[in-house]
This record gives structure tokens, sequence and C-alpha cells, in this order.
């Protein structure tokens, strides 16, 4: 392993001692200062958590979630998209060809992220949701495929929106239960802060 590949381990983790290591291994022996790294108890892996209630908002309020799925073959296809929470739920839409579609129908086990890490300048937070997922293979009601896009658009744009995708495929709805979650904010975690010099 390079020591550029070493650094960004350290980094994930957000150990500042080991960056020492990294740096000396760049005229020392790599794979050494990798090793003692690795047999080091972590001092630090995770940022404080959002509350119930935070979670609560945080998911109605954000816009995008990484939807999740398993491949046939034991790969993980990811997919950004728009959602509705509802009742501890949360509710897309999909074509119904649609790979997630599919991965579903065979393989309840999703997982989606929802944060707001991509926003620069901003200390991240997010939410990681475990779940089993429902495929209702009813095609999608202009009804509430307007409702799920009135979160996005005001109310005529939003129908004019779904009568547009409509018009295009046959459209289904996954339902996400969340079997556990994990969340972090960063914006309560002092030690990073001061780790990074912020």
């Amino acid at each position: 392993m390079n020591s550029s590949k070493c650094l960004h381990v350290c980094t994930l983790f957000y150990i500042p001692s080991t960056l020492k290591d990294c740096a000396r291994a760049e005229s020392s022996n790599t794979q050494s200062a990798y090793a003692n790294w690795r047999n080091r108890k972590l001092a630090y892996t995770q940022s404080p958590h959002l509350t119930d209630e935070e979670i609560e908002s945080f998911l109605r309020k954000s816009e995008v979630a990484r939807f999740c799925s398993l491949n046939a073959d034991g790969t993980i296809h990811a997919v950004p998209v728009w959602y509705s929470y509802k009742n501890g739920q949360i509710l897309v839409a999909t074509p119904v060809a649609s790979r997630k579609a599919r991965n579903v129908r065979r393989d309840k086990n999703v997982t989606l992220l929802i944060d707001d890490s991509g926003t620069r300048g901003v200390w991240p937070k997010g939410v990681l949701i475990y779940g089993k997922a429902e495929l209702d293979a009813t095609d999608l009601a202009l009804g509430e495929f307007t409702r799920l896009c009135e979160k996005y658009f005001q109310r005529e744009r939003a129908e004019n929106y779904a009568k547009g995708l409509l018009s295009l495929t046959r459209w289904v709805k996954i339902v996400v239960k969340p079997q556990r979650l994990a969340s972090f904010d960063y914006t309560k975690d002092e030690a990073y802060k001061t780790a990074v010099g912020e």
C-alpha cells in the first residue's frame, strides 16, 4: 500500500496521530506504518448522532435519498431518488422495469442514505436506514404520484410533472419499512472540528 492510500484510510477514521505515521512512511517503511495503524485500538470512529426528533425533522425536510439494493451477482446498486416520508416509512416511485424494482422483487433488503454532505461549507449530518422494501406492483395513480411530486414543486407543476413521467412508462411504488437506523451529526462533533482545525 502506498502512503497516499494510507493517508486516505487514516483520514476516514479521523485519528490525527496516525497521520504522522503515514508522513514518516514517505521515507521509511509504508507497510510497517500501516500495520501499526491497523493494530491500534480506534479512538474515534463515529460522530455524535441525531436525536429521534432531529431524525424525524431531517427525513421530512431532506429531498434526496441514495437507494441501495442488491443485484443478482451480489454487487450493490445505488441510485439517488426522490422520496416521501410518511408514517415512519419511505415511499419511492420507480419505473416498473427499473433495476431497483427488479432487485426488490428478488431481495427485500435495502439501505438508504439520506444526508446533506454534498453541501460545501456545511458540517454534514445524515441518516442511514436499513430496511425491508415492498414493491407495490399496482400502477401508480396520478393523484398519488402528484402528491409525491408536491414535495418538490407547486401543485400544478407537480401534476404536470407526474403526468409527463406516466406518459413515458408504467410507474410503481416501493415502500421501505426501516428495521434499524444509524445517524451522524458533525455539527455536534467538537473532537472532529478540533482535529481538522476548525
